[in-house]
């Protein structure tokens, strides 16, 4: 049995109030456990269980001042049940992109489309999309992570994804796609590859991280059915999360 970091090893710190960076009219806080080398897999599994994200070396909750939006959501793998865009999406790509597992390492192919990505997608400045900033953010981790890489028939890489492997599923930490063909649906097809080889492994769980309502960044998770979201600290059917939502201004 692996060893888990006992509750009382460690620290929970909430950190001062910043510019939410997915609801432009809110600030945010998080919790950051510490110290980050004690989380190892087990207490990392645990934390993910209880609604934490992981961002490089630092898991976090969210615990904003009067402000419940981010909800942490999870596939259960067993019942998921593809839409029919999604299973179009699938069809188009499904033997036609290779995926590969590379290192946990600065790879200058896989940074040149994150910085396409990021700089399309959600407006990154020149300097925040810097090769510190990616390895401090993607690259740097104390659990067991997965960088999957995903090329084109004409072999070029479109889709890189990295995900955490826990005890009962996968956590999908970040991913990034070339952006230059929305159609694509390469944001959809990495999630389903990944609620894919969860279910080949018997793995009962996709965590696909913060679910907001009001952010069109993340509010598509609502797409992926079933789904559960961890609500006042318990996991719920997310039929019982998404109309508390459906009022708020």
């Amino acid at each position: 049995m692996r060893h888990a970091t006992p509750p009382e090893t460690l620290r929970f710190y909430p950190s001062q109030p910043y510019p939410c960076p997915y609801l432009p009219d809110r600030t945010a806080r998080s919790c950051v456990a510490t110290p980050a080398h004690l989380v190892d897999a087990a207490t990392y599994g645990r934390l993910v269980r209880e609604g934490f994200r992981r961002s490089g070396y630092f898991s976090y909750g969210m615990i904003c001042d009067q402000c419940e939006a981010c909800v942490s959501v999870r596939v259960p793998t067993a019942r998921f049940c593809p839409d029919r865009s999604q299973r179009r999406t699938w069809l188009r790509w499904v033997g036609k992109l290779g995926a590969t597992e590379q290192p946990l390492v600065f790879i200058p192919e896989h940074f040149r489309l994150y910085r396409r990505y990021v700089m399309a997608r959600h407006d990154e400045a020149d300097e925040d999309a810097s090769p510190e900033n990616y390895e401090r953010f993607l690259l740097a981790s104390h659990v067991d992570t997965r960088l999957i890489e995903f090329r084109a028939p004409d072999g070029r890489v479109v889709i890189v994804s990295l995900v955490d492997v826990l005890d009962d599923g996968l956590s999908c930490v970040y991913t990034f796609y070339d952006p230059e063909d929305p159609r694509a649906g390469f944001g959809t097809w990495s999630i389903l590859w990944h609620i894919a080889q969860a279910q080949a492994n018997g793995m009962p769980y996709v965590y696909l991280g913060y679910w907001i309502a009001r952010s069109r960044k993340m509010a598509y998770k609502a797409r992926f059915r079933p789904l559960e979201g961890y609500w006042r600290g318990r996991w719920l059917p997310f039929e019982r999360i998404e109309p508390l939502f459906r009022t708020v201004p």
